[in-house]
């Protein structure tokens, strides 16, 4: 995930926080500062404005900023540090499952370095539950999956209705594996990556088609009661249709990745010259 800071950022004030605050206060107020952070305008290692001028920017009670900082705190964003204020923390303390976390990482991913990640992680998890799946399907089971597949083989010219039926065949999979926590965790990446454009891509018949024919493979595999083969299948389909969907003028983030070290593992020291009274 990228983080550049603002250039022309004064000292106790954030310059994006008037065009992300519109209707419910505490709820604004998160959102906002949630944004700030993770689009990088305060970095890891510095401190949020102080109090007083930042309830002032966002037109809210120094009450309500207070029970909005703590919301961050829960996120893992921010952490109040005595002499300091409220300090931004490293990427490794985010909360990245929390829904306005995530959605802000998905808003803010210019290089799809965040969905490549959160592909990968979703094609883990719903192969793992597609071989258990396989394992441990019954004959109702296998038959819910059939009229699904037998929806998408029906809309594979409505892209609407074909997408829906796609979406209910994933989560009926997940459903039948039994395992709730890989469900979950898998849901809600999935629910926020569909609401980006970028995830979701252009709609054409040589990709239904291609999705439909992925999908009869999962669906053979579960049905052979063969896990190896479903968890494959399943990797593949999420991977490859990914692949497909990606616009290819964004590098991703891997070519940016540092090598672990101890120095790395220490948080980012406040730049000079910017105020944080």
């Amino acid at each position: 995930m990228t983080q550049q800071a603002g250039a022309a950022r004064r000292p106790n004030q954030i310059l994006s926080v008037e065009a992300r605050t519109p209707a419910k206060l505490g709820v604004a107020v998160v959102e906002g500062l949630v944004n700030v952070i993770v689009s990088g305008e305060v970095l890891p290692g510095e401190s949020l404005p102080p109090e007083l001028p930042l309830s002032q920017q966002f037109g809210v009670s120094r009450t309500v900023l207070r029970e909005s900082v703590k919301r961050l705190e829960e996120k893992g964003l921010v952490k109040v540090v005595q002499g300091r204020g409220t300090v931004v923390q490293p990427t490794s303390a985010w909360t990245m499952m929390d829904r306005v976390v995530l959605t802000s990482l998905i808003a803010h991913d210019k290089t799809l370095g965040v969905l490549d990640e959160l592909s990968i992680v979703r094609a883990r998890l719903e192969a793992a539950m597609a071989g258990e799946a396989a394992r441990v399907r019954t004959p109702a089971e296998v038959g819910v999956l059939r009229e699904i597949l037998q929806t998408m083989r029906d809309t594979v010219e409505a892209p609407v209705e074909f997408h829906a039926a796609d979406v209910a065949f994933h989560e009926a999979v997940m459903s039948i594996s039994g395992n709730r926590l890989a469900e979950s965790i898998a849901r809600v990446l999935y629910e926020r990556a569909r609401d980006s454009a970028r995830y979701v891509g252009g709609v054409s018949p040589t990709l239904m088609h291609q999705t439909l024919l992925e999908h009869q493979a999962i669906f053979d595999a579960i049905e052979a009661g063969d896990p190896d083969l479903s968890e494959r299948v399943m990797d593949t389909h999420i991977s490859d249709a990914w692949q497909r969907r990606r616009p290819p003028d964004h590098r991703g983030t891997k070519s940016r990745r540092k090598p672990v070290s101890n120095t790395s593992r220490t948080a980012v020291a406040p730049r000079k010259g910017i105020g944080r009274t």
